[in-house]
């Protein structure tokens, strides 16, 4: 596991500021409160997976920094900027929980198009690399999206996200719909990209994949931030040699 970087990776991605601060973050949804006065810094640099049971909020946490959904109180910042303000997007590349590409392109067509819009060119030869690093057979992308199965389908987004140049990437549940072959691949690349000094703060249901990539944890239990740190912080502080176990005892507590 990487640690966390005192200071700015120094390297093609390199800042000066955390990629994401949010603070006193709150959300609720009539008398429902869904997120409650969050505070998490995100630093250039690390990554940082987003733990917590169906429901705890993981999702609107990221809708709301991506102003996707307004935030009912306080603040988020990306790399400086208020998260509302168009540039504060301009540095990073996003896959939702539920990706469904539009049916009526083709897989090249929608990498194509993705491309276009983060300003960069559709290289043959970084493109095989993302595609061999998923699995995903080149021969498909003639296909037109509506015959992609769910697997399929995830690992075209992510394609997308890991071709976009971008340094910050921000993925929820990016395992979701793949297969064990797929899920090795892509964690090995996910870590290639955070050894480069990409930024990655992705939300997930899986433990062991939080224990193989993430710097720090945050786990995120009915609305509330209970514990930020590394795994073995966590199960230090929650008297468990294992992880899962240590993970049950905070949300328990």
């Amino acid at each position: 596991m990487l640690a966390v970087p005192e200071r700015p990776v120094r390297g093609p991605f390199f800042s000066v500021d955390p990629a994401v601060v949010f603070s006193d973050v709150s959300k609720t949804y009539g008398r429902q409160e869904v997120i409650a006065k969050v505070s998490l810094t995100v630093h250039a640099g690390e990554s940082l997976g987003l733990v917590g049971s169906n429901g705890a909020g993981k999702t609107t946490l990221l809708k709301c920094l991506l102003d996707f959904t307004t935030a009912s109180g306080g603040t988020i910042k990306i790399y400086g900027h208020d998260s509302g303000r168009i540039e504060a997007r301009e540095r990073l590349a996003y896959l939702p929980e539920r990706f469904t590409p539009p049916y009526y392109l083709t897989g090249r067509d929608f990498l194509a198009y993705m491309a276009s819009l983060y300003r960069q060119p559709l290289e043959e030869e970084r493109l095989t690399t993302i595609l061999s690093a998923l699995d995903l057979d080149p021969e498909s992308l003639r296909k037109p999206v509506r015959q992609f199965s769910k697997g399929m389908s995830q690992k075209l987004g992510l394609a997308a996200c890991l071709l976009s140049g971008r340094e910050l990437l921000i993925l929820d549940e990016p395992m979701s719909g793949l297969d064990p072959k797929a899920r090795a691949l892509l964690k090995r690349h996910l870590m290639d990209a955070h050894a480069a000094g990409r930024t990655l703060l992705f939300s997930t249901h899986q433990l062991s994949d939080v224990e193989q990539l993430c710097d720090r944890v945050a786990i995120l239990h009915e609305g509330r931030i209970r514990f930020v740190g590394t795994p073995q912080e966590c199960c230090g502080n929650f008297g468990s040699a294992d992880f899962e176990q240590a993970y049950l005892r905070c949300i328990e507590a």
